[in-house]
């Protein structure tokens, strides 16, 4: 059974937190999926195989934490994580960010620097509500969130998303790829080729506005956007190990 976190704005938070040694690890999952997914259960198994503290959560209106999921928006969410690197860990932590939960970890470590020993984004998706969504809409589809009322728009991996116009607009006050961020500790990247939902060019792209010594990127052929695979597990482990060797 998960805990709960309340968060300064009230929201409901549920979170699995494993104690152990530092850096801790904490693990930022992505766009409606939640902390029962492959990648987070795997990674507290092994976190706990090595001793290490390690926290996995859900966003308000994703899995178990309060909320309805069309209420939120990007600063909702990071919030949520803010409150959870507060409340729930000590000293600095690697962030560990999943697609959506790349963007939210990239938006803590600029505004959190010290809090951060290192970075692991796993398909990282920065700035999606924007260049992803936003930019691939109908004109009929713009006029329909101009006019206050969402859309829906198909996945390759789920049910179709409903975006609602506060989650195009919230997104618009977050965006990271528009002026340089700097990322000071180890950073790690992973892609899949054959990733649907983030492209290469998106990911070199945000390289490019990284400011950092130590920043690398993995493309995997053949990988797929939940990269969850047992390869792609391992090389996700074995990222966060680089960037705990390289922190310390």
């Amino acid at each position: 059974m998960p805990e709960f976190l309340t968060t300064p704005e009230g929201r409901r938070i549920a979170y699995h937190r494993t104690t152990g040694a530092g850096p801790g690890i904490v693990f930022c999952g992505g766009f409606r999926s939640d902390m029962q997914g492959s990648k987070a259960q795997y990674l507290e198994a092994w976190a706990k195989s090595q001793g290490r503290a390690f926290v996995r959560f859900d966003y308000s209106g994703h899995g178990e934490s309060g909320g309805d999921f069309l209420d939120g928006a990007i600063g909702d969410w990071l919030s949520d994580a803010r409150a959870v690197l507060a409340a729930l860990t000590e000293g600095p932590q690697i962030l560990v960010g999943s697609s959506m939960g790349g963007w939210i970890s990239l938006l803590l470590a600029r505004e959190q620097p010290e809090r951060l020993a290192g970075f692991v984004g796993i398909a990282a998706a920065p700035d999606f509500t924007e260049d992803g969504f936003w930019a691939g809409f109908t004109p009929a589809q713009r006029a329909e969130i101009e006019a206050g009322r969402p859309v829906d728009v198909p996945s390759d991996y789920e049910a179709p998303y409903q975006i609602t116009p506060r989650l195009i607009a919230d997104g618009r006050d977050h965006l990271i790829l528009r002026s340089p961020l700097p990322l000071s500790v180890p950073a790690r990247f992973l892609l899949g080729t054959a990733d649907t939902a983030v492209s290469a060019e998106t990911t070199l792209r945000l390289l490019d506005h990284l400011e950092g010594d130590d920043i690398r990127l993995t493309l995997v052929k053949g990988a797929d956007h939940r990269f969850s695979d047992p390869e792609c597990l391992d090389l996700i482990t074995a990222a966060i190990d680089d960037v705990s060797r390289r922190a310390g």
